[in-house]
C-alpha cells in the first residue's frame, strides 16, 4: 500500500479503488480488536492449564465455565471490530459464535441440573461439541483470516490444531495425553498470536478501506 502526505496531520492512502484516510475511530477499532483477542487468549490459556492439571475439583471446574464465558464475550467483541473484506464471511463467523453461545448456555443449564460443570458435561458427552464447536469454528475463522492476510506461522498451525482436537475427541481416536498436548499447544500458539498482534502496524489490520467502500456500493 503506497502513501502520500496531503497535510501535516493527515495521511492519505492509495487503495485499489481510490484514496482513503484512516480515522481515530478506525484505530480505536483495531485496538479493541487486538485487546479482545488478548483477553480471549488469556482466558483460553488459563482454562487449558487448569483443565490439564492433575487436580480438578468442583471449584476449578466451575472456574472453567467463567473462563469460557469470558472467552466467548471477548471473541464476540473481536468479531465486532475485525476488518474482513467478505461481509458474508464476517457475518457467518458472528452467526457461528451466536449458535455456539446459545448452545453453551443451554448445556450449562443442563449440566447444572445434573450437578456437573459445563466443561465436565461436554467432556463426558462428546457429541455436544457439534453445538459448542460453532464457537471454536468462529475463532478458527479468525485464525484463517490472519493466516491468509499476514502469513503468520502460528495461525497456520492453529487452523489445523483446533478442528483436529475437537473432531478427534468426538470420534474418540485421541488419547488423553495427545488431547492435553494439542490443547496446551493451541493455548500457547493462541497467546503468541495475540501478543504479536499488539505490535503490528495498526493500518495493516484496517486494510484497504477503498475495497470496503466499493463492496458496500455493490451490495
Amino acid at each position: 500500500m503506497s502513501t502520500t502526505t496531503s497535510a501535516i496531520y493527515e495521511q492519505i492512502y492509495q487503495g485499489q479503488f481510490g484514496e482513503f484516510t484512516i480515522t481515530d475511530r478506525d484505530r480505536q477499532g483495531v485496538i479493541i480488536y487486538r485487546s479482545a483477542l488478548m483477553i480471549a487468549a488469556f482466558c483460553f490459556g488459563i482454562g487449558a492449564i487448569a483443565s490439564t492439571s492433575s487436580v480438578l475439583n468442583p471449584v476449578t471446574l466451575n472456574f472453567l465455565t467463567l473462563l469460557f464465558a469470558g472467552f466467548s464475550v471477548a471473541l464476540g467483541i473481536a468479531l465486532a471490530n475485525i476488518h474482513i473484506y467478505l461481509k458474508l464471511l464476517h457475518r457467518t463467523l458472528q452467526v457461528f459464535l451466536g449458535i455456539g453461545s446459545v448452545v453453551s448456555l443451554v448445556l450449562t443449564a443442563i449440566a447444572f441440573q445434573n450437578h456437573q460443570s459445563l466443561a465436565l458435561y461436554i467432556y463426558n458427552h462428546p457429541l455436544t461439541i457439534f453445538g459448542v464447536g460453532f464457537t471454536f469454528a468462529a475463532i478458527t475463522g479468525i485464525y484463517f483470516k490472519e493466516a491468509f492476510c499476514f502469513n503468520r506461522f502460528e495461525t497456520k498451525f492453529l487452523v489445523a490444531i483446533a478442528p483436529t482436537l475437537l473432531i478427534g475427541h468426538i470420534l474418540g481416536i485421541l488419547s488423553i495425553d495427545v488431547e492435553k498436548f494439542l490443547l496446551l499447544t493451541w493455548a500457547f500458539l493462541f497467546f503468541i498470536f495475540a501478543l504479536r498482534k499488539l505490535f503490528q502496524d495498526i493500518p495493516a489490520d484496517i486494510g484497504d478501506k477503498s475495497v470496503f467502500e466499493y463492496l458496500e456500493k455493490k451490495s
